[in-house]
């Protein structure tokens, strides 16, 4: 049997402030104690070194306004490429699966970025996802982010990517942060049914989240058959966390990875340094490897103290032949939207709060409603800064499965952005793994 792959970022230099609950004690409690359990000398686990992403790795998710380097930190940089350094040893066959325990995090983090917004400021499993694709001709992949808030981030790069199956379990919006991700979420018109959201009521324990495991989401996973499957993997559903209301075990998590059998799984959320994140990422990692984790508990958990909230078992069940529904309906649906189609965009407008910079932005999002690939994308994004800075962009993305047509068409578009009142204009165009900004008052384009 291939070995597990561990890898370790704490990133030292990296916080919000030295006292904000995204710090590095989150990854030290961890590594100290599996180290001192031996669980690293074993030979179901190699370890390996974290990675450096480069900028073009990130050109291919966001559009970092005004730049790439006001945007991240060094941090950032290995952050996103422990990631690929996993990514690349798991598609290589170096390993059977690989768990990248690193931070900064990433799953709040959008296409187009002004700033931190809940803790993240670049998507690492985006930007792996999108790496994935370019280096080794990957095309279907899926998301399953554990985290107990809503991966709005994730779930918005690839909103109208019909090849990423993204899914969601999280504490229902209504209750937590960011207060999205409820079931009308379903992804856009063209890639309708490829994002799965599944919003949990406050107090749901293992049994209930295990239920919508076994039910949905590997039913899910069967049927849309992944080249590749990423835990996108937050560990705050756990009953001791400070900043959510789950009760989710480590024992709970083991169980749930067994179970999954994710080829990566990248660390996300998680705020209880001391007395549940050794332990998850523990039996995260022996699940992984195979380990037996059958006596792996956290010193003060007692089974007795959880029960599912009355009617939970219900709700999920609903929860569960609902999104079911939706998922083998997308073809039908996608086909019956191309076939009403009287315009050639579809247009949407979002507002966009920066909770940890306290940036506001608005979005307008246009889609080609193409009859026969997904389309392309136009984002003109504005935003306010607390010190009164503004700044207007125009964006254009032309995805992998671009047909001609769309290609051309977002090179145009492009090229009109620059006639407008937009600051900066950005292409990214995936399918020549081309990326370019140019200031439209000094004309002065910049390319990677």
């Amino acid at each position: 049997m291939k070995p597990t792959g561990i890898l370790f970022f704490p990133a030292f230099d990296w916080a919000i402030s030295p006292t904000h609950p995204e710090r590095e004690e989150r990854l030290l409690y961890t590594r100290d104690q599996i180290f001192e359990e031996g669980i690293m000398d074993l030979p179901q686990i190699r370890e390996y070194q974290p990675g450096l992403a480069t900028f073009k790795d990130i050109a291919r998710v966001h559009f970092c306004v005004p730049d790439i380097e006001a945007q991240i930190t060094e941090a950032h940089l290995v952050s996103a490429g422990s990631a690929l350094r996993m990514a690349d040893a798991v598609v290589t066959g170096e390993v059977k699966n690989g768990f990248a325990i690193i931070r900064p995090p990433g799953h709040h983090s959008m296409t187009v970025v002004h700033g931190n917004r809940g803790f993240c400021n670049i998507n690492n499993e985006a930007i792996m996802v999108e790496y994935l694709r370019h280096k080794y001709g990957l095309k279907r992949i899926a998301i399953v982010d554990t985290d107990v808030h809503h991966g709005d981030g994730t779930q918005e790069i690839f909103w109208d990517d019909p090849d990423v199956l993204f899914i969601s379990f999280h504490q229902d919006g209504r209750t937590l942060y960011p207060g999205s991700g409820f079931m009308e979420e379903k992804g856009g018109p063209l890639a309708y049914g490829t994002t799965i959201n599944i919003p949990l009521s406050p107090r749901t324990t293992d049994d209930g989240i295990l239920f919508i495991l076994d039910k949905l989401v590997m039913p899910l996973l069967e049927e849309f058959k992944p080249d590749l499957v990423v835990n996108s993997a937050g560990q705050d559903n756990h009953y001791s966390d400070p900043l959510a209301n789950m009760c989710f075990s480590a024992q709970g998590y083991a169980r749930l990875n067994q179970r999954l059998k994710p080829d990566i799984a990248v660390l996300e959320g998680g705020y209880s340094v001391e007395s549940a994140l050794p332990y998850i990422n523990m039996g995260l990692i022996m699940a992984m490897a195979g380990i037996d984790f059958s006596n792996l508990k956290e010193p003060d958990y007692s089974p007795h103290k959880f029960k599912e909230p009355a009617g939970n078992r219900e709700a999920l069940q609903r929860i569960v032949d609902t999104q079911l529904r939706v998922f083998r309906e997308r073809e039908e649906k996608i086909a019956l939207t191309r076939a009403k189609s009287d315009r050639p965009f579809r247009m949407e407008m979002r507002n966009i709060f920066y909770d940890t910079d306290y940036i506001h932005e608005q979005q307008r999002v246009e889609v080609r409603m193409c009859q026969t690939c997904a389309g392309f994308r136009t984002i003109v994004s504005s935003a306010r800064h607390p010190s009164g800075r503004e700044y207007s962009v125009g964006c254009v993305s032309i995805p992998f499965g671009a047909c001609s047509e769309c290609q051309t068409e977002g090179q145009e578009a492009y090229r009109t952005l620059q006639q407008g009142n937009t600051q900066l204009v950005y292409l990214q165009n995936k399918i020549a793994d081309e990326y370019r900004v140019i200031d439209t008052r000094s004309k002065q384009e910049t390319r990677l």
